[in-house]
């Protein structure tokens, strides 16, 4: 008996061709491994799989239900693994949305970070003063959406307890950075208070190298690679979601862990 699950006719495969990284990044949370074929997408959301802008629509709302069950599922107070300081990497592997050869090095002595939205002392820091604030340690895996990882020791301020000496509103929703290299990046608040969430100014017993985010980065274990912004220059505080790079290709906005 034919299934009532198999469309009439199969479209060409090469139709998926341009959204490649969304079914990469949805079948990593295996919220949809196994199904996400073109039958599959035919009967979870009625849309016409000849239509590319149609596949994109389709595959864009099984990535954002995707992101909101990884919101629910994510518990603030649970601490990834760490590793013994044998299992560094040194130096860490180099990861931009370009060549190694095309990082501009931040001049130290000039950079400031920004503050902006629900917070209320928004004068801007220096790298002395985001030294002078009290720092720890975490040795946790770095996790890239390629496939690779490694483990590093990154030292740094608590990213909570900066936002909470800058007044921060820790009830919004959003914190969203601004890079040097243009780069922009958001995550949840709740991700950005969890323990091991670090504004990096160390990696190893080093100041960060400049391929690596110097002066300022951030450091999360809960979250893949590209939500780690380097080379920080702003940071807001928002209940609007800021830019964020990755959306517009299609990944993952959560991309947790």
């Amino acid at each position: 008996m034919r299934s009532p699950f198999r469309p009439e006719t199969l479209p060409d495969p090469a139709i998926l061709d341009d959204h490649r990284p969304l079914i990469r990044s949805l079948e990593r949370r295996r919220l949809i491994r196994g199904g996400l074929s073109l039958g599959a997408l035919t009967m979870l959301t009625g849309c016409d799989v000849r239509r590319p802008a149609s596949v994109q629509a389709a595959l864009l709302a099984i990535r954002d239900l995707n992101d909101r069950v990884q919101a629910l599922l994510f518990d603030p107070n649970k601490l990834a693994p760490t590793y013994p300081a044998s299992m560094v990497m040194n130096p860490p592997r180099f990861n931009a949305f370009y060549d190694v050869m095309k990082v501009k090095p931040v001049d130290g002595a000039r950079w400031r970070l920004e503050l902006s939205g629900l917070i209320a002392d928004k004068r801007p820091w220096t790298v002395e003063q985001v030294n002078a604030l009290p720092q720890r340690t975490e040795i946790i895996k770095h996790v890239c959406v390629e496939g690779w990882d490694y483990i590093g020791q990154w030292s740094g301020v608590p990213f909570r307890a900066f936002l909470e000496h800058v007044g921060a509103d820790l009830s919004a929703r959003y914190v969203g950075f601004r890079c040097a290299d243009d780069y922009t990046s958001s995550i949840d608040m709740a991700s950005a208070l969890h323990p091991q969430t670090l504004l990096a100014t160390r990696y190893g017993d080093d100041v960060l190298a400049d391929p690596f985010g110097y002066p300022l980065r951030l450091r999360m274990s809960t979250k893949l690679g590209y939500k780690n912004p380097k080379w920080i220059t702003a940071i807001e505080v928002s209940n609007v979601r800021p830019d964020d790079m990755w959306d517009k290709p299609g990944y993952s906005w959560f991309a947790g862990l």
